[in-house]
């Protein structure tokens, strides 16, 4: 009887390190499964203007190049070291494909930071 109970004891335990051992493989196999099933979001195309911004003094000059083939609606943001001093949002400007425009801005006194935003139309 001693020896009856050992030998399911044993059986028990190799099953369960065979078990540990099997289930990351089969989890994995389900992923990779699952995900051939499952169709990749395709990638977006390239938009939107590079732009290289400097801040000289008190003014801020941005040339923005569109290499892509969709027009971008560029405009330079301002803000002002000076509390007193006003912060500026420039008017927007498109960006016609394989073109390249200026932005100015100034402070009356230091500039704080600039930037530019986009909205790809």
């Amino acid at each position: 009887m001693r020896s009856t109970r050992r030998r399911t004891w044993s059986l028990l335990a190799a099953a369960a390190v065979v078990a540990g051992l099997l289930a990351p493989v089969a989890v994995s196999a389900a992923n990779r499964a699952g995900s051939e099933s499952t169709p990749l979001a395709p990638k977006p195309e390239p938009a939107g203007a590079e732009c290289r911004t400097s801040v000289e003094g008190s003014r801020v000059v941005a040339f923005c190049h569109n290499p892509y083939p969709a027009t971008d609606l560029v405009q330079l943001h301002t803000e002002c070291a000076r509390w007193w001093d006003v912060d500026a949002d420039g008017s927007a400007v498109a960006v016609q494909p394989g073109r390249t425009v200026k932005l100015e801005d100034r402070c009356w006194k230091e500039v704080g930071s600039a930037w530019v935003s986009h909205s790809v139309s």
